[in-house]
């Protein structure tokens, strides 16, 4: 997502670099063209600032913000250790309970392991069921589980509730993956890394006999026989000799968040480039997104582009960026200058763009906001205003100014 900050004569020069003959030339020409800083473009997305949400509180490590799934007005604040905190949606607060605490199964050898995701079950209110993704040790490995909340403390999950639904082996410490999250279907969606190292060296990206640099989607409210979950009859591959029927969509090298846009139900994805470029998808069904075949749009195996890789909807060069953190499309009431607009950034530099998608392109595109802090996770509150966790330790609410 080349920024308006860059100059045209730059953009031009990338462009000659990576090869004008390329088919996704002219969008991306055309956002080249926006970051020249045409005056409507420039008008079109407002300004933005982080305003501390909880500004008493200070977490370890925060991987992830998720709003409470019934009218308590509270916050789950996911830290890689394994500790789930709740507290009230207020900037009052002034200490977390601890909902869950499983820091003693959790694996946070390697920068990119740990508890990476919590989401409640859509029937939450009556079954009191919740998600986790998690690394863990012994053998290497992934684990998607699922726990009960206490039947007499709503602050409080249950320990020995635990069921574990799939684990998948890790051959590497790095690219886990690890957005969980229910889509309008009421079937869960887990992204999963190409398991690591560099490159994809054991060709995972296009290896439907794997989990691994894949979405998946399972129901978790049934079981088919050996599993601890159902795959859902629509699945793409699930009558496909060799293939994993939970796949979903493939090609993908390490989708750190995604989130499903409310009103559309888009699913948006921010996939983790290697050494040149980072991509935003949309994930549709059976999709090949071009991992490692190519790195965003660009050529990175000398393995011919075939013509059914989907395109990803916007990358962006490094160093612009360096690990893309997906977000979502904004949907609340207090900004409607933003309204429509998918908002994500960078962990690394903590640049927040957006971007609007209309008609099968981006119509516009834009910083919204440069600032020095790690941003780890996006997140919404139960309106639809969008929140941050970033690696100051603090949880952040995103305003339009």
């Amino acid at each position: 997502m080349q920024n308006r900050e860059f100059t045209l004569n730059k953009a031009l020069l990338s462009l000659v670099l990576y090869g004008m003959n390329r088919p996704a030339f002219t969008s991306v020409l055309f956002l080249f063209l926006l970051a020249g800083g045409g005056s409507a473009a420039r008008a079109a997305l407002p300004a933005v600032e982080l305003i501390p949400a909880l500004p008493k509180i200070s977490f370890d490590r925060p991987l992830a913000v998720v709003a409470s799934p019934d009218s308590s007005n509270r916050l789950f604040v996911v830290e890689q250790a394994g500790r789930i905190l709740v507290v009230p949606n207020s900037p009052d607060a002034e200490k977390p309970g601890v909902f869950l605490d499983i820091t003693n199964k959790v694996r946070t050898v390697n920068n990119e392991e740990g508890l990476l995701s919590l989401s409640f079950h859509p029937g939450y209110a009556s079954n009191g069921y919740f998600f986790v993704y998690y690394a863990a040790s012994d053998p290497q490995r992934t684990v998607l589980s699922r726990f009960r909340v206490s039947r007499t403390d709503p602050n409080q999950a249950d320990l020995q509730s635990e069921r574990v639904l799939l684990q998948v082996g890790q051959p590497y410490g790095n690219h886990k993956g690890g957005t969980l999250l229910f889509g309008p279907d009421g079937l869960l969606y887990l992204s999963l890394g190409d398991g690591g190292s560099a490159g994809d060296p054991h060709g995972n990206g296009q290896n439907l006999g794997t989990l691994l640099a894949k979405i998946i989607r399972i129901d978790v409210d049934h079981s088919d026989s050996g599993l601890a979950y159902a795959i859902p009859p629509g699945n793409p591959f699930r009558a496909k000799p060799g293939a994993r029927p939970e796949i979903w969509a493939y090609g993908l090298r390490n989708v750190w968040r995604m989130s499903f846009d409310r009103q559309t139900g888009d699913l948006w994805a921010a996939d983790v480039g290697q050494d040149a470029w980072e991509e935003i998808n949309l994930i549709t069904k059976g999709g090949d997104y071009g991992w490692n075949i190519r790195e965003g749009a660009h050529p990175y195996e000398p393995t011919p582009i075939h013509d059914s890789l989907i395109e990803p909807i916007i990358d962006y060069p490094h160093p612009t960026g360096a690990s893309v953190t997906g977000g979502y499309v904004y949907r609340g009431a207090k900004y409607p200058s933003l309204k429509g607009v998918y908002i994500y950034g960078d962990y690394v530099t903590g640049t927040i763009w957006g971007l609007r998608y209309e008609h099968g392109r981006v119509t516009d595109q834009g910083t919204l906001l440069q600032q020095p802090r790690n941003i780890s996770s996006f997140g919404e509150d139960g309106h639809g205003e969008i929140l941050l966790t970033c690696f100051d330790g603090h949880v952040y609410r995103l305003a339009a100014k």
